[in-house]
This record gives C-alpha cells, structure tokens and sequence, in this order.
C-alpha cells in the first residue's frame, strides 16, 4: 500500500475503523464439571493489551492456547503478559482459578504486578493465596530458579459502582446486577476505541443491565435452559430464577438493549441443545446469537 492510497483511506475511514478489539472466551462453562467449557473467564485485547474478567477454572492454561508459544495467534495472550484482571463476583467458578493466574504467569516470567478489580473480599482471596503458597515463593526466590520479587504480588482494588478503570486503551464501568442475595455482584462495560462490550456476570433479569447493555458492540449473557428448567425439581427452580437468566429472558433483555452480537455464556443446558436456546432466545431477539465456546475469538 503506497502513501497516496493510505491516507486516502484515513480520510475515508476515521482511525478508530482501524483498531482491531478482540473478545476471546477462556471459559463459557459453570460449577457443573464440563471437561468442554472451563469455568468463567474472558479476554479483552485492545492495542495489544489483554485485560480478563473472571478468573474461573482453567483460565490460564486456555489463554496459553490463545498464545503463539502454544500456537495461538495472539501475544497479549502469553501467560507472562496477563497483568489485568477484573472479578463479577466471588463465587468460585468465577475465582478458583486466582491462585493459577497470580503464581504461574510468575513462575514462567511476569515481572509486573498482577492488578486485580473486584468485589470486597477478593483482596482477602489474594492475600490468603500469597500465604498458602509462601514456602512455594519463598523456595522459588531463594533457591536456584531464576525468579523475580515482583511478578508474583498482587495490587487489589475493590469496587463499588462506576469507573473502575482507565487507561489509554480501555474505560471499565461496574454496575450491580440482581445475583440473588450476594449484595456485590457487578456486571461491566468495558468502552475501547472501537467497541462496547458489556459483561452481564451471573444475573436474573436486570432492568440496569438492559440500560448499560443498549447498543452495545457484544453483550456477554449468562443464561440458563427454560427447556431444561421445567425439569427441575421446585427448590432449584426458586434458587435459579433468583440468580440467573433464562434463555426466554435473555431475548427479552436483548431487544430491549439491542446489541450488535448476543453472546450466550455460562450456559446451563440441563439436557437441551443449542438449538433449543437460540429458539427460546429468537422468540423476543432477532439479531445475531453467538453460543460460547472456549477459545472462540470474536470482533
């Protein structure tokens, strides 16, 4: 491409067309042990930075199968390059792989900070981590491995509502969601160059999701089989409509928000297929449906 024909394409198309802001899923599953779909955890790679929402199960081995050391295709998504990571809430689908996500990226390299946003309670979930693996890190700086004083500490910020984070790359709003009784349950919008990407974490219907999902480039959704839900037993029904969506809800939100690319996630199937979400989902919703799988890129 010469000079001429470059900047008449920066004419025609503002800078921003440019940017190439990714979303990887590193886990679409939930506490149900499906070897197919770790458990929650997700990518935002703007300008080569990546920034993870939610730490669950797995997280660190699928972003090192994202990464060229492991034949991926993405840098951001090199286990020494994780250094941001942003939690919905405190269960343990969401957070149990912390300790793999603050220890490994050092042991193989990080020198930075792992800067963590979240919940009250997750500094006391680092903290503890740091003291249960202290002889590992003591034994790891004192004896013969190569290893750095910094990679493997942790800086913590816990949230309320509102800007959470901002950088040259990204701004993160939080908002709390309807997660049952667990008060501090947040779902994000994570505003870049060129996309609007909302997270929901776990929810039953939220008339303020709706609100900050409007329009946005991808909205994430958890979601639950009305299929399968009428073949629960009474009290599982009462806990999950308290705390997550149905697939017939979540088209209800979805054209109320209208976002470019709904995008099923911590999906509880309970014996229905794709198929039978994407229907429930196309009763209220008419736009594009994407259902999660671990590594899948999208734009």
């Amino acid at each position: 491409m010469n000079l001429k024909t470059l900047t008449f394409l920066l004419i025609l198309f503002p800078f921003n067309s440019f940017s190439d802001t990714q979303l990887a899923i590193l886990g679409s599953g939930t506490p149900n042990p499906d070897p197919n779909r770790n458990g929650s955890s997700y990518a935002v790679i703007s300008n080569g930075t990546a920034y993870l929402i939610d730490f669950g199960p797995g997280v660190v081995r699928n972003a090192s199968a994202l990464s060229p050391s492991w034949g991926g295709k993405l840098e951001a998504m090199e286990i020494q390059n994780l250094n941001y990571a942003f939690l919905t809430h405190i269960h343990s689908d969401h957070s149990a792989g912390l300790s793999d996500l603050i220890l490994s990226p050092w042991v193989l390299g990080r020198e930075e900070t792992l800067k963590l946003f979240g919940p009250k309670g997750l500094q006391d979930m680092a903290d503890l981590i740091t003291q249960a693996y202290s002889q590992d890190i003591n034994y790891r700086i004192n004896g013969s491995q190569p290893a750095n004083l910094k990679g493997y500490k942790t800086e913590v910020t816990e949230i309320s509502e509102g800007k959470i984070y901002e950088d040259e790359n990204v701004v993160v709003e939080a908002f709390k969601i309807n997660h049952g009784g667990l008060e501090n349950s947040f779902g994000f919008v994570f505003t870049t160059e060129d996309k609007k990407i909302v997270f929901s974490g776990d929810t039953a219907y939220s008339e303020k999701l709706i609100e900050k999902a409007r329009n946005a480039d991808i909205l994430v959704h958890e979601v639950y089989s009305e299929e399968g839900f009428q073949k629960k037993t009474k009290d599982w029904q009462i806990y999950h409509k308290a705390h997550h969506t149905s697939s017939v809800d979540v088209g209800r939100i979805a054209k109320k928000s209208q976002p470019k690319k709904l995008v099923l996630s911590h999906i509880l199937f309970w014996g229905s297929d794709e198929q039978s979400l994407i229907k429930d989902v196309k009763k209220n919703f008419d736009g594009e449906i994407v259902i999660a799988k671990d590594l899948m890129i999208l734009w």
